[in-house]
């Protein structure tokens, strides 16, 4: 099996059409070009892409992305997505973990989100990493009619938190290199 290089990091403005290309895939089109560079240009949102590569000098390849927004001492996961042909490796892990971790540096306390309540596998991975259901928004989709859950994470300042984190890292770590994965900062 031939190594991958993974890279996570804010997104460079040249890359959003590619980013609204994996919304579309992902999400069936949440937000515009627009929307995304207003992320972009916010420098208190949380917004990292990830990509892929199989050989350092390969223009890399995006494969995922997150978001959330800083409102008051609360990082609201606005948005966490992983190309189809990528998914069930790992990487909704790293790509979470990552973004929780840019929230602990911002100082936020506290992390909320929404997620379809048919999603089963994102449910699960927000449960891993200590989300609780916090209550249901009805017909919170509008494409779909699906109701939201709303999941929270109150302690992201406790020490017992940034213990986590460093559970987590150390997991996701064995994980990459069991698919021979290489993270090209460090996590």
């Amino acid at each position: 099996m031939s190594e991958i290089f993974l890279k996570i990091q804010r997104p460079l403005s040249e890359k959003l059409p590619e980013i609204v290309e994996l919304d579309q895939l992902c999400l069936g089109g949440l937000w515009t070009l627009g929307g995304y560079q207003r992320e972009l240009d916010n420098p208190k949102t949380g917004f990292l892409s990830l990509t892929s590569r199989t050989k350092p000098t390969d223009a890399p390849e995006l494969i995922g992305c997150g978001c959330f927004w800083s409102i008051l001492e609360e990082a609201h996961i606005t948005l966490l997505m992983i190309h189809p042909d990528y998914r069930g490796r790992g990487l909704g892990n790293l790509l979470l973990y990552s973004l929780l971790k840019q929230a602990v540096t911002q100082g936020l306390e506290r992390a909320t989100l929404e997620v379809k309540d048919s999603n089963t596998k994102a449910i699960h991975l927000y449960k891993k990493f200590g989300f609780k259901l916090a209550g249901k928004r009805k017909k919170y989709y509008q494409k779909t009619g699906e109701d939201a859950l709303i999941f929270w994470r109150n302690d992201l300042a406790k020490p017992s938190f940034l213990e986590s984190l460093t559970h987590w890292q150390g997991q996701i770590q064995s994980q990459l290199l069991e698919q021979n994965c290489i993270l090209e900062e460090e996590l």
